[in-house]
């Protein structure tokens, strides 16, 4: 079977064929051993026999190859011969017969060193297999030179056989049944692999909600992929809903700058016009599309995370600098030299986990929102405490409606009174994507009225009953905690 089709048969199969294969190779290993260990043992038990009744009858052979008068080889069950330098058999025993035992490459080589032949092989089976053992007579001028004795093999070739049948009955049955337990054991361990491709295509198909069935009693590796599954789920239906929010709100609110254009345009070709008339609509047009822009580039900003932060900013200076922007800028209005609009308070620099450009997000947004719906003077306070970086800006404006505080962060989210005056209602929503990324919490108070968001932590409020807007941010990153 080639590398392809292998490929292509199901894990299930694949691995119980392994399984299988391995065992197969480790069962033959280990019966080769035994069958290889019985064998030698037996084998040297034959040929210990075969020397013991060499060095016996050794002595009682005569120059002329007879036995002597006071050892009669007549009575005698041992199967020898006594053999010439031609390998020609000069005396026998009655079961040797008069065929010579050794063949004469056999018999020559016996005349200067002892040699051993089977008569007769294992398999296929013969009746009474020998072992002849041929060693050279003392060399006494006689034609007697070499002396064959042989054994029967019936009880070590029957011994070897049977060996060789219960090892094959042994090792059949043991790999039917490890493949029959790896198996199942297989089929146990994939079971939940295919639960999850059932419950994945539910979720392919349109099905909210779903999970990978994780079963709480087991923490194998297919369990823990379970759990890094539905966690990637979660993640992704939490991205998916939220990019659908963001599709329906941004449809939402660009549906009334975009027929407000659309209306321009249609109402500026009704009729012939003149150049001064033609310039003050496009003018206007102008001013629609540069809302457009505004509200595009707020949108994104919202959507997109900042890069991660290295290292710590001074939550301190950018909230200096953002202060000072906007102090004297005519968006905001000409502050009085009695009444600053803006007051800052920070006794000292203050380290944040939060990149520059998003910490500059948070304090920027949280200080227009002030400016734009809230009264002067606007208090911003930066401080540490209990190992927690602290932004607090307070106005002495009319607050937020209790109703409104819970949904204050979503996009889009508008008092009914602040719909006439400049904005989008993103403001609130960038610094609560903010200040959630980087493990922090953001609380909006006015008039004992509390709403959190993000992770909590550990300050109390303390302030009073004017509209806050606190936030709480790391001084170290979240993996280094």
């Amino acid at each position: 079977m080639t590398a392809s089709r292998l490929a292509r048969l199901p894990l299930r199969v694949r691995l119980v064929a392994g399984f299988s294969a391995t065992m197969l190779l480790v069962l033959l290993a280990a019966g080769g051993f035994v069958y290889w260990r019985v064998h030698f043992a037996l084998d040297r038990q034959v040929n210990e026999d075969l020397t013991e009744i060499s060095t016996r009858l050794t002595p009682l052979i005569t120059d002329t190859g007879a036995f002597r008068t006071d050892a009669s080889a007549s009575d005698r069950s041992e199967i020898y011969q006594v053999l010439d330098a031609q390998g020609q058999v000069l005396t026998a025993s009655p079961t040797a017969g008069p065929e010579p035992l050794l063949d004469t490459a056999d018999a020559r080589q016996a005349l200067t060193a002892p040699v051993r032949r089977d008569i007769g092989a294992l398999l296929p089976i013969k009746n009474h297999p020998l072992r002849a053992y041929g060693v050279p007579l003392p060399n006494t001028g006689g034609p007697a030179k070499v002396l064959v004795v042989a054994v029967r093999r019936d009880h070590r070739d029957e011994a070897l056989l049977e060996l060789l049948l219960q090892l094959g009955i042994a090792g059949l049955g043991a790999l039917v049944l490890t493949s029959a337990v790896g198996y199942l054991l297989t089929r146990s361990a994939l079971r939940p692999v295919e639960r999850y491709r059932a419950q994945a295509d539910q979720i392919v198909h349109g099905v909210p909600g779903v999970r990978l069935g994780i079963s709480e009693q087991r923490d194998d590796e297919v369990t823990r992929l379970g759990r890094t599954l539905n966690t990637m789920l979660d993640a992704l239906e939490t991205a998916l809903e939220r990019e659908r929010d963001f599709v329906r709100d941004a449809s939402h609110e660009l549906r009334t700058p975009l027929t407000l254009l659309t209306t321009r345009v249609q109402l500026a070709l009704r009729r012939p016009r003149t150049v001064t008339e033609h310039e003050e609509i496009l003018r206007e047009v102008r001013t629609d599309l540069d809302r457009l822009t505004r509200l595009a580039e707020q949108l994104l900003r919202a959507e997109t995370p900042g890069p991660e932060a290295e290292g710590t900013v001074d939550l301190t200076r950018v909230a200096e600098r953002a202060v000072h922007e906007r102090a004297r800028t005519p968006e905001h209005g000409e502050p009085s030299d009695l009444e600053p609009r803006l007051h800052l308070e920070a006794l000292a620099p203050v380290e944040v986990a939060v990149g520059e450009v998003e910490l500059g997000q948070v304090v920027g947004n949280l200080l227009d929102n002030a400016l734009l719906h809230g009264e002067p003077p606007v208090q911003v306070n930066v401080d540490r405490v209990q190992g927690i970086g602290r932004l607090q800006v307070q106005d002495a404006g009319a607050g937020m409606d209790p109703k409104l505080l819970a949904t204050a962060t979503r996009r889009f989210a508008r008092a009914t009174e602040s719909r006439s005056q400049p904005g989008f209602g993103l403001g609130l929503s960038v610094v609560a994507a903010v200040v959630a990324r980087r493990g922090g919490e953001l609380r909006l108070c006015y008039a004992g009225h509390h709403e959190l968001y993000g992770a909590a932590m550990p300050p109390l409020c303390q302030h009073g009953p004017a509209m806050t807007v606190t936030v709480l941010l790391p001084i170290t990153h979240l993996a280094d905690g």
